[in-house]
């Protein structure tokens, strides 16, 4: 049994001003030490207990060990001198046979100089002062450095961590202190020391994160986890995944990490995985669902009063610009026929007005993100999972009042339009009135002005930018609650005036499709609502929805490559229809996605795209062929409609889902069918429903 003099010898290691090196030797030591229980005990809470500043804690713990210790003097007082308030010891002075201006040179040949440049490069700071109520910076990060070292190497230590005082370590923890040690570390997060910095922030969410990796295993049951280290012997050691029920306090310090400024993209991703771990226990899980909606809440607020600045902001240069091009228009009345059509004004450039992202938004959408990766990892729905949104998650964006923030931004976007040339700044004013009373109503009396045709190919490079991430927070909010109202088509079309999303979708078209032009991948993540929602794809351009159809297909053909190679078709010129029918009607839709290649029997040549093209040719007038019964023409010949007595063929069915992947495959692989159907048949295979009879 290890005693007190020689655990304070050990911690005072971590004090000195030059560290040892190399510090994986200090790792390794501790590393074996910690392979017996109590020995493990004893250092991992006193490193937990050193990190908070726990003077009466440490004192405690070194007192009992000196208790069940032998041959040690009992009247000692073991914490004296222990932690101290300052680094020990004085730099080392730099040999006289090593020149000042040959130091670097005299590092790379011995490095024996290696300690001289750490303590050297300390600021006064981090070297700790008397009176102190923290640590010595310097201290803390090597502490958390070797916790996270120790624990990457050894399950057992993680696992230490993890659980509250077992009976193994009772007697040598101090009086009290019942709880776990991750509940130790999460008790730095109010201290200014790691909260106001990022470089400290993310030192200790690491640790964090991997202390709480056992919980990742934990199922609706009791799970077993292997403590063993990888390789060793047969023998290993199962012990059950303890379920940590963290206070409240301790989870409200950690989900409120995400509204300070020290908290940067990669400690966001560290504390969106260590919640994911906590609500593993469902005790955990309700109050982390409820803290990051009130965290959300509040920076919404803090996202209004940053829109609202910058809606003055843009308020004034659309005032300007507009005063800029009446008095441009007084003196040059000699060319009407330059104005803009339908009192549109021409766009500001986008250096006119310069705005950054603000940080509140960009953190609202963080958050959201968070609650809906917690909702859909726990969701018992598997619609929800494959559409990326939950009944929870719906419910908990309804108990966050953001409709305030909204109009906001439908009001900065507005005046977006106005500079980018989209509308005329008469009616923005009028869009502005409306606003006080019903922001509803000025999304539909916009919608005309917005939707006028005019694209924008160059805007995302200036001012709408700065407001991608409200706007993909507004789509994950309103998404939601959108995807769960029924699919019949009726109670769609009943519904979609009272939808916000489609308003918004429908009044700021212009904007998102010029961001969509710039950004394909957003109609994958943030605005992918505007490909599933039916109601919301009409309002995508044309081009945008080519360009993600040809993303889509190239990524299927892809895969299909990988897996099955090209598709090769041998035919007999005289019988290409029915030898293609046989050919399609035995693979998969994934064979089907693969490279064609064409070869005709007895005829020699290699498919460069000659050979497809006029494969597609030859079936897009074989399929047309009355013979085969399936199509009939309409009354102007030029269109095709499906035959009423196709079913004089037996195999007509089997015929018409051959006929349609040939279509499909054209359209896939780019090749020109000369097929013409009537609109009523286009509409089918859409799934739009045929309302009168001219279709």
């Amino acid at each position: 049994m290890i005693n007190a003099k020689s655990v304070k010898v050990l911690l005072n290691l971590l004090y000195l001003v030059s560290p040892l090196q190399p510090q994986r030797v200090v790792h390794k030591l501790l590393l074996n030490l910690c392979l017996h229980a109590e020995s493990r005990g004893i250092f991992l809470y006193s490193l937990a207990a050193l990190l908070n500043n726990d003077k009466q804690c440490i004192t405690g713990i070194l007192s009992k060990v000196n208790e069940n210790s032998r041959d040690v003097d009992k009247d000692d007082d073991v914490g004296a001198d222990f932690p101290p308030f300052t680094l020990l010891g004085t730099a080392p002075d730099l040999t006289e046979s090593v020149n000042r201006y040959n130091l670097p040179m005299s590092r790379r040949r011995n490095g024996e100089n290696t300690s001289f440049t750490v303590s050297s490069s300390l600021p006064a700071s981090a070297r700790g002062s008397c009176g102190s109520v923290t640590i010595p910076p310097a201290v803390a990060r090597r502490i958390i450095s070797m916790l996270t070292a120790l624990s990457k190497s050894s399950p057992r230590v993680a696992f230490s961590m993890l659980a509250a005082s077992t009976e193994q370590s009772e007697d040598i923890v101090c009086e009290g202190s019942t709880i776990s040690c991750l509940e130790r570390l999460l008790d730095l997060l109010e201290i200014s020391l790691y909260s106001k910095s990022a470089a400290n922030l993310e030192q200790l969410l690491s640790l964090l994160e991997i202390v709480a990796s056992p919980l990742s295993l934990l199922p609706k049951e009791d799970q077993e986890v292997d403590l063993s280290p990888t390789g060793s012997s047969p023998g290993k050691e199962w012990v059950k995944v303890p379920r940590v029920v963290v206070s409240e306090k301790r989870l409200h310090l950690l989900i409120n990490t995400l509204r300070l400024e020290s908290c940067k993209e990669s400690s966001f991703i560290k504390v969106n995985a260590l919640t994911r771990r906590l609500s593993r226990v469902e005790a955990n899980r309700d109050y982390i669902l409820r803290e990051l909606a009130l965290v959300a809440q509040g920076l919404g607020a803090d996202a209004i009063r940053d829109l609202r600045s910058v809606s003055v902001r843009l308020s004034s240069a659309a005032k300007l610009h507009q005063q800029k091009l009446e008095s441009s228009n007084d003196t040059s009345t000699d060319a009407p026929e330059e104005s803009p059509k339908n009192g549109a004004v021409a766009g500001t450039p986008s250096s006119a007005v310069s705005l950054s992202t603000g940080s509140s938004e960009l953190k609202l959408l963080r958050v959201l993100q968070t609650l809906n990766s917690l909702c859909i990892e726990f969701a018992h729905d598997e619609n929800a999972k494959s559409d990326g949104y939950s009944a929870e998650f719906a419910s908990l964006c309804q108990s966050i009042d953001l409709e305030s923030l909204w109009n906001q931004l439908s009001l900065c976007l507005r005046m977006v339009s106005v500079l980018e040339g989209v509308t005329n700044f008469s009616a923005l004013d009028d869009n502005e009135e409306d606003n006080n009373d019903d922001d509803n109503e000025t999304d539909n009396n916009n919608e005309d002005a917005l939707t006028g045709g005019k694209k924008l190919q160059n805007s995302v490079a200036g001012l709408i930018t700065r407001f991608l991430p409200a706007i993909e927070a507004f789509f994950m909010a309103n998404a939601s609650s959108t995807s769960e109202t029924p699919d019949a088509t009726e109670t769609e079309e009943a519904d979609t005036e009272n939808n916000r999303l489609v308003q918004f979708v429908a009044g700021n078209k212009v904007l998102l499709n010029a961001l969509l032009r710039s950004n394909q991948n957003l109609l994958e993540k943030g605005l992918k609502a505007m490909v599933k929602m039916p109601k919301c794809r009409p309002f995508l351009d044309f081009d945008v929805k080519r360009q993600w159809f040809k993303t889509q297909v190239r990524r299927l053909r892809q895969q299909a490559n990988r897996r099955h190679g090209s598709l090769r078709l041998n035919l007999r010129r005289k019988y290409v229809f029915e030898d293609s029918f046989h050919a399609f009607n035995h693979r998969s839709a994934e064979e089907l996605r693969g490279r064609l290649q064409i070869t005709f029997v007895d005829e020699e040549g290699v498919d460069a795209g000659g050979l497809s093209r006029e494969f597609f040719a030859i079936l897009a007038k074989e399929m047309f062929n009355p013979n085969y019964a399936l199509f009939m023409s309409t009354e102007d010949g030029c269109t095709f409609q499906p035959n009423p007595n196709s079913s004089i063929n037996i195999d007509h069915l089997r015929y018409f889902r051959f006929v349609g992947r040939i279509v499909g495959k054209a359209v896939v692989d780019g090749f020109l069918l000369d097929a013409h159907f009537t609109r009523s048949l286009y509409k089918h295979m859409l799934g739009i429903k045929v309302r009168s009879i001219n279709d």
